[in-house]
This record gives C-alpha cells, sequence and structure tokens, in this order.
C-alpha cells in the first residue's frame, strides 16, 4: 500500500529521531511555545513511554520519518481508549516530510492491527482542534468524531477532539 515507507516497532536507536520528530511536529503545529513545557518534556522521554506503550515508526530510505504510539484501556497511555478500543496518540510526522504519506501508512497499520486483535471493535484518537489537515486525514479514512468524548490536556486549555472508526 505504501512501498516506500515501512512501519515497524521503536529500538532505542530510534528515540532520539521520534523525540526530536515529536517536539519539532507539537511546536509546529503552534500548541507550545517551548519545548520546556511539562507536557512537551514528558512526550519527548521516548524510553520512558516505549516502556509503559507501544511505539512505531515510520521509515522511509533507512530514515524515521514519524511515529505513533499505540495503547488498549488501562494501558498508562491510554487517555480514552474504551475496552474494545486501541487508541493512538502522538501520531507525527517530521514537518520537513508532511504531507508525503507517512501519516497515512501509519493510519493504515494500526488499522489493520486493531483488526487483528481478539476483543478490538474499534480505534480511536485524539486530536487537536487547530489540526485540520489531521482531521481531513482522518475524515477521508471513515474516522467519525465523538464529541462527547472530547477532553483538555491537563494543566492547560488545549481541548482534544476525538474520533472512532469502527473496525
Amino acid at each position: 500500500m505504501h512501498p516506500q515507507i515501512l512501519i515497524r516497532p521503536a529500538i532505542p536507536a530510534d528515540y532520539d529521531a521520534v523525540a526530536r520528530i515529536t517536539r519539532d511536529a507539537y511546536l509546529a503545529a503552534g500548541y507550545f511555545a517551548n519545548a520546556d513545557h511539562p507536557y512537551m518534556l514528558q512526550i519527548q522521554d521516548v524510553a520512558k513511554r516505549a516502556a509503559e506503550a507501544t511505539i512505531w515508526v515510520a521509515e522511509r530510505a533507512g530514515r524515521v520519518v514519524g511515529s505513533v504510539t499505540l495503547a488498549v484501556a488501562g494501558e498508562p497511555f491510554a487517555d480514552i481508549a474504551l475496552a474494545d478500543e486501541l487508541e493512538f496518540r502522538m501520531l507525527v510526522v517530521d514537518p520537513a516530510v508532511q504531507r508525503s504519506g507517512a501519516g497515512r501508512a501509519m493510519v493504515d497499520a494500526i488499522i489493520a492491527h486493531a483488526k487483528a486483535l481478539e476483543g478490538i471493535k474499534a480505534v480511536s484518537l485524539t486530536t487537536g482542534l487547530t489540526w485540520e489537515s489531521a482531521h481531513g486525514l482522518y475524515r477521508k479514512i471513515g474516522f467519525q468524531r465523538v464529541p462527547e468524548r472530547d477532553w483538555f490536556v491537563p494543566d492547560t486549555d488545549i481541548k482534544l477532539l476525538v474520533y472512532r472508526l469502527d473496525v
């Protein structure tokens, strides 16, 4: 489906690239003025995240160009997952290569993975209020808004929108 993009589990050698891409993507989105915000520091601690959740990377020509974190209900990185959902968070693509298919490749891989998991009937996600390109991608794939599940990043006024796709 995306032959030039390999989606694979992250390994420790990827963690610096994942942290940089996550930081750059969040700063480019305008949510945080700098990388020193407590939430930004948390999401850049990729080793801790990897110990508590599944992280995949998108790789093109041997270079990590994106990443995503997966979780199911009850896991530390599950913010909104219901018992029958696979949640993905922090799907980011290096701002230098956005709109190159890496985001779509990761979402397609997540959906295929969810279909193979016992007891999982849907994929859920949160996305930023102003991330229009992400909203367009999710709608194009078939995700539906679930506004009653929207929430705010703790200790901020940042509203996150919830989407869900039945698989």
